[in-house]
C-alpha cells in the first residue's frame, strides 16, 4: 500500500465521460485500494464503469452518499459543475477537497467564494482529452505526461494544495500550478481559440463547395489536421465559449486583426512581409514539443510508400500483427498535398509507433513521420 492508500480512501465522481472516467480508470489501475464511487446522469454509465470494475457502485447514486469522500471530482459541463457546488457543500468533511476538470476556470472560482467553500475547492484542468466523449472512450493512460493545471483559491490551506499535487503527480500527470485568470487566458489561446478557428473554417468550406463536393472529396491533411477538433462536442464548446466570454472574445479580435495583417500582405504583393511572418510562425511553431499531450490526445501515425498490387496491406498488416502491434486505424491516402506514402497507418501509443516503424523499416518498407 502506498503513501496514497494510506490516506485516502474513499473518491467520488459527479459525471463519468472521457475525462472523469479516464481519471477514475488511472486511480484504479495506480492506487487499486482506493474507493471509487461515482453518480452521472445515465445509469448506462453508471454500469459500464462498475462492469468494468472502475467503481463501486452498481446504481445511481444520491449526492448525499457523496458525504465522507476525501476527494470528489465534478466532471460535467462548466455550468452544471457550478449548479453542484451548493448541494455539495453540507456534505464536506473539514479537510475534504472539491475540485473539477473543466477548461475554464474564473467562473466556478467566483461560485465557490460565493458560497464560501475556498478551504474546499481546488480547481483543476487535464491537458488531455479526445474528440470522442463519454466513458466507453476514455482510457486508463489518458494522463500520462499531460499538464493537470490546478487552480487553487487564497484560502486553500497550502498543505492540501501539495497533497492533491501529489496525488496528481502520482497519476502520471504534470501538475502545473496558476491562478484562475491567468489559465482562462492561457486556454483562451490555445485551445479555445483554435477550436473556434476549426468550427469557422469548416463551416466555410461547407458553404463554398460546389454540388460535387469537389473540396470535400480533395480534402488533405492540413486540412483535415486543423479541423479534427472541431468533431469535439458542440454542447460542450458552447458552455465554454459562454464561460470564457471575456478571454475569448478579446483573443478573437486579435486574432482577426492578424489575420487581416497577412491578407494586406497578400493584397500588396508583400513578399519580403510574408516571408517574415511565415518564418516566425514557422520559428516558434518548431519550437513546440510536438508529441507533448494537449486538449486532444496525440496522435502517433508513420506513412507508408506501396506498390499498388493485391495483398499489399494484407501482409503489412500480418507483419504488425505476428511482433504484437496493434493497428488503431490505417487507410489508403487518395490526396498527397501534405504527405509522404501512400499508407497512413495510426497507432495506440508511442511505444507502437517506435516499434512499428523499426519494423517496417527492417524489412524495407520506406516509411515517413510528419
Amino acid at each position: 500500500m502506498d503513501v496514497f492508500e494510506q490516506d485516502i480512501k474513499k473518491i467520488g465522481f459527479i459525471g463519468l465521460g472521457l475525462i472523469g472516467g479516464s481519471i477514475a480508470r488511472t486511480i484504479r489501475r495506480i492506487h487499486p485500494d482506493i474507493k471509487l464511487y461515482a453518480t452521472s446522469g445515465h445509469l448506462s454509465t453508471v454500469t459500464q464503469a462498475y462492469e468494468a470494475q472502475v467503481i463501486e457502485n452498481d446504481r445511481l447514486m444520491e449526492l448525499s452518499e457523496l458525504a465522507g469522500m476525501d476527494y470528489i471530482f465534478l466532471c460535467t459541463p462548466v455550468q452544471q459543475n457550478i449548479q453542484y457546488l451548493k448541494q455539495l457543500k453540507p456534505l464536506l468533511a473539514p479537510d475534504a477537497i472539491v475540485t473539477d476538470v473543466g477548461s475554464v476556470k474564473e467562473d466556478i472560482h467566483r461560485a465557490v467564494s460565493a458560497l464560501g467553500m475556498e478551504k474546499n475547492f481546488i480547481g483543476g484542468h487535464p491537458m488531455a482529452g479526445s474528440e470522442k466523449t463519454g466513458f466507453a472512450a476514455s482510457t486508463a493512460h489518458l494522463l500520462e505526461n499531460a499538464y493537470y493545471v490546478l487552480t487553487p483559491t487564497a484560502l486553500t490551506p497550502p498543505e492540501q494544495t501539495a497533497r492533491f499535487q501529489r496525488f496528481i503527480a502520482s497519476l502520471g500527470a504534470l501538475p502545473l500550478l496558476l491562478d484562475a485568470r491567468r489559465h482562462d487566458r492561457a486556454t483562451a489561446s490555445i485551445s479555445h481559440l483554435p477550436h473556434m478557428m476549426a468550427y469557422a473554417l469548416v463551416n466555410l468550406v461547407k458553404e463554398i463547395d460546389d454540388e460535387q463536393e469537389t473540396m470535400k472529396t480533395i480534402a488533405a491533411g492540413g486540412f483535415r489536421d486543423m479541423t479534427r477538433i472541431a468533431a469535439s462536442s458542440p454542447v460542450m464548446w458552447q458552455e465554454i465559449c459562454l464561460s470564457n466570454q471575456e478571454q475569448l472574445l478579446s483573443l478573437m479580435d486579435l486574432y482577426m486583426e492578424k489575420l487581416q495583417e497577412l491578407r494586406s500582405f497578400i493584397a500588396d504583393g508583400d513578399k519580403d512581409a510574408l516571408t517574415a511572418a511565415f518564418t516566425e510562425a514557422k520559428n516558434y511553431r518548431d519550437a513546440l514539443l510536438v508529441r507533448q499531450s494537449g486538449s486532444i490526445s496525440p496522435v502517433y501515425e508513420l506513412y507508408c510508400d506501396l506498390t499498388d498490387e493485391v495483398g499489399v496491406i494484407a501482409t503489412l498488416a500480418t507483419l504488425l500483427a505476428q511482433n504484437g502491434i496493434n493497428i488503431k486505424n490505417i487507410g489508403v491516402l487518395h490526396n498527397r498535398e501534405f504527405e509522404d506514402g501512400v499508407l497512413h497507418i495510426e497507432l495506440y501509443d508511442r511505444a507502437s509507433l517506435d516499434a512499428a516503424s523499426a519494423l517496417l523499416a527492417e524489412n524495407n518498407y520506406k516509411i515517413y513521420h510528419r
